[in-house]
């Protein structure tokens, strides 16, 4: 199942980074590196507790980008913020074994694993260590993400692929599906799922992220209080 937690408040956390649900309890968290619903198809190291942790200034950012979609009738759903640098070192252990293909046909179904790198699907050193990027997408308010239920489905150019719905707003491509049908203004989806990502496009930027073009999910916050700094505590 979709997993989601509230850590209280005296866990201690490095100065300037808080829990989301402390901040926000109303944006959902579906943070999918604690869980086997990811590319690697298992929890990733230093991701021990099914949580969300951002800096102080990118939640306050993204609370103010929940208040903006409440209005109109949706939530935000987190996949995943604060990533210790161990995970991303795990991630490039990942890409470096050829052998482990088991999650291609749901991630990767169009690209060499030996070439993430260098498309831009997986950094050595990433945003997301520094505390103040975040995956997010959209759900409709009073429904819960679910577990991601493998569609056959075609792209515009007549590919087939495997989509996984997880009861979020339909994004034409799902949360680190490693191809071009992910580029946020891509070709290869329908124009009702641009629709949707130009939408939450809008709000981020309004609300102070910037968005990554080869990722619709992918936001940093403009002014983040830690720029060069790349942090390796565990999510506990």
């Amino acid at each position: 199942m979709p997993l989601s937690s509230q850590k209280p408040k005296s866990a201690a956390l490095p100065q300037g980074f808080t829990y989301l649900s402390e901040i926000d309890p109303r944006i959902h968290q579906s943070p999918r590196y604690a869980m086997d619903d990811n590319f690697l198809g298992r929890p990733v190291p230093s991701y021990n507790t099914p949580t969300i942790i951002l800096t102080e200034k990118a939640a306050e950012a993204l609370s103010r980008a929940q208040d903006f979609v409440h209005k109109d009738g949706f939530d935000i759903v987190v996949y995943d913020a604060y990533r210790p640098q161990t995970a991303v070192d795990a991630f490039a252990l990942w890409a470096s074994d050829l052998s482990d293909l088991s999650m291609k046909d749901h991630y990767y179904p169009r690209i060499d694993k030996s070439k993430v790198h260098e498309l831009g699907y997986i950094a050595k050193r990433s945003q997301h260590s520094r505390g103040s990027a975040l995956d997010l997408t959209l759900i409709r308010s009073g429904h819960h993400v679910k577990d991601s239920v493998p569609v056959k489905r075609t792209m515009t150019d007549g590919t087939p692929f495997i989509f996984l719905d997880d009861g979020t707003v339909d994004m034409g491509a799902h949360f680190d599906l490693f191809d071009e049908a992910s580029w946020h203004d891509s070709p290869l989806i329908e124009a009702e799922h641009l629709y949707w990502r130009n939408y939450l496009r809008h709000v981020m930027v309004s609300s102070g992220f910037e968005p990554y073009s080869k990722e619709w999910w992918h936001y940093a916050l403009k002014q983040e209080p830690y720029p060069e700094t790349y942090f390796d505590f565990p999510i506990a």
